[in-house]
């Protein structure tokens, strides 16, 4: 079994559910641990985004325009379509409780969806997923 540093099992995240032993042990060894305290901003809209997060503990809620959209927490994803898109981020996620994510930088997780199609196939369900979410927040 394959575990993130913070002791995730990483075949228990959704999105990586579907990836071979082989491609989990890649995975495991591209991700940094990141530590965070309650209130810590882990994106903010409008910035560059360069890096993909996954939530290993802890939870935050997502802003965009200043209203609530969402809530993540472990097992969640965030950052995937700015990094994808080379754009700004498109919400604000701030930590509301001690946080541990896990993070790829923009070429490490270029490089997974590369050697990966499943992994690419639920990335890009969980993007437009978040597209649907960001569209509906602008007409309500």
């Amino acid at each position: 079994m394959t575990r993130t540093t913070s002791g995730v099992e990483l075949s228990e995240i959704a999105i990586f559910s579907e990836l071979s032993k082989k491609e989990l042990k890649a995975v495991g060894r591209l991700m940094t641990e990141l530590s965070l305290k309650e209130g810590a901003t882990l994106t903010r809209q409008g910035e560059p985004g360069r890096e993909f997060m996954i939530i290993s503990s802890g939870t935050a809620k997502v802003e965009i325009d200043g209203t609530v959209v969402a809530h993540l927490g472990p097992g969640e994803f965030l950052g995937e379509l700015a990094v994808i898109s080379g754009t700004a981020r498109v919400a604000t996620v701030t930590a509301t409780s001690p946080m541990v994510v896990e993070i790829l930088n923009r070429r490490e997780f270029m490089a997974l969806l590369d050697e990966s199609s499943s992994l690419g196939r639920k990335i890009l369900v969980g993007a437009v997923k978040r597209l649907q979410i960001n569209e509906r927040s602008k007409t309500n």
